[in-house]
């Protein structure tokens, strides 16, 4: 496994903008977003590499924190070395629209009535998450970057990009991704929000001075959790062992291991997020469909110019490799430059925070190519 960067110091800044125009009609005003840098930009401003985060991350990719201490959610793909070389290319991060990292969402102050949106802040999609990033880069004077990756949700907007502004995408790096989310992707979101949306402390969305949906939350963290793994992991990680104990409570206190784990990732995960950013983001996940207002996936992709590299995970059952041959197809029909790896782990759809060699090897790689071509 790559090493993990250490010697990287983390810093989170802040942008705002006027106003962002979403899809859904509303006009947002004065929006944040917070964003971290790694590396430095070169004088052609052509090593810029955008990360882009999932579900739960946010814009410390890696390093450490100067303030939390904490490492971030990608240390052994980003920093010196390592797939995306800090001493070569300048890499952003930024947390998305919808978020509770520093970026507009839910939680924030609505300057229109000096109160929290709450649930009146707008419908958002996977587009106006991008439209923003947009929106930073060219703050930060990038007319084009050399890639934008991600995995998951980062992999939805890393297509989005690629789609959306294509003279501003050198590159497209998707990894345990899809174009569009199936019926059962769909499904285990909604559980999660009804889960959320069931416990009393939600209080339609109005609980930031009280007491927030903590059960509810957990339970959503939980449920999305066992999705990320596989059966494979879980056996090897837990299998049937109890836990603390040698026989069975016969009542509803923690026996097996697995459970005091998914209760643990539950309960830490109540602390650092907001329950109504989590409604948010999945439903912008659920929206997202790249052939949307096209008559075919390959037919959207016809914008496109960026060269694209995509990764799948034999273990993930969350988002599975047809979903990624889906992609391929559609790219290669477009006569785009797509290159495609299936790449073996048991973790699941976590493989690619987790089990990241192979996937480092292929994406550097992938880029020195790309680099070298521009």
């Amino acid at each position: 496994m790559p090493s993990v960067e250490t010697s990287l110091i983390a810093e989170t800044q802040s942008a705002t903008f006027p106003t962002l125009a979403l899809d859904c009609g509303v006009r947002l005003r004065d929006v944040s977003v917070a964003y971290g840098t790694y590396g430095t930009l070169n004088t052609a401003r052509s090593n810029a590499i955008l990360i882009l985060h999932a579900l739960t991350g946010d814009a410390h990719a890696a390093g450490i924190g100067k303030e939390s201490g904490n490492t971030g959610w990608w240390p052994s793909m980003i920093g010196p070395g390592l797939a995306f070389d800090t001493n070569r290319y300048f890499v952003i991060c930024s947390n998305v629209l919808g978020g509770c990292r520093g970026t507009t969402g839910p939680g924030s102050i609505d300057p229109t009535t000096g109160q929290r949106y709450a649930m009146r802040f707008p419908v958002i999609t996977i587009a106006d998450m991008v439209r923003l990033q947009k929106m930073l880069i060219d703050h930060l004077g990038i007319n084009r970057l050399l890639a934008v990756s991600g995995g998951s949700m980062g992999g939805m907007q890393a297509l989005e990009w690629a789609v959306a502004y294509p003279e501003s995408v050198a590159a497209s790096i998707p990894i345990a991704a899809t174009c569009h989310h199936s019926a059962q992707q769909i499904a285990f979101n909604e559980v999660g929000r009804q889960a959320i949306m069931a416990d009393p402390d939600w209080n339609e969305g109005n609980f930031y001075d009280g007491k927030p949906p903590a059960r509810g939350l957990a339970v959503a963290r939980m449920i999305g959790h066992i999705t990320y793994m596989s059966d494979a992991s879980m056996r090897e990680k837990f299998g049937r062992r109890l836990r603390d104990k040698e026989a069975f409570g016969f009542d509803f206190s923690v026996d097996f291991e697995v459970e005091s784990y998914l209760r643990y990732r539950g309960s830490q995960f109540v602390n650092r997020f907001d329950a109504n950013s989590y409604l948010y983001i999945t439903k912008a996940m659920d929206y997202f469909d790249l052939s949307s207002g096209h008559p075919s996936l390959a037919a959207a992709f016809d914008r496109a110019r960026a060269r694209f590299l995509v990764l799948s995970f034999t273990s993930d059952w969350l988002y599975p490799t047809y979903q990624s041959l889906e992609m391929v197809n559609a790219l290669q029909s477009s006569n785009l430059d797509v290159e495609f790896h299936e790449l073996s782990s048991n973790y699941g759809h976590d493989a690619f925070l987790i089990e990241t060699d192979e996937q480092s090897a292929v994406v550097t790689n992938f880029l020195d190519r790309v680099f070298g071509a521009l």
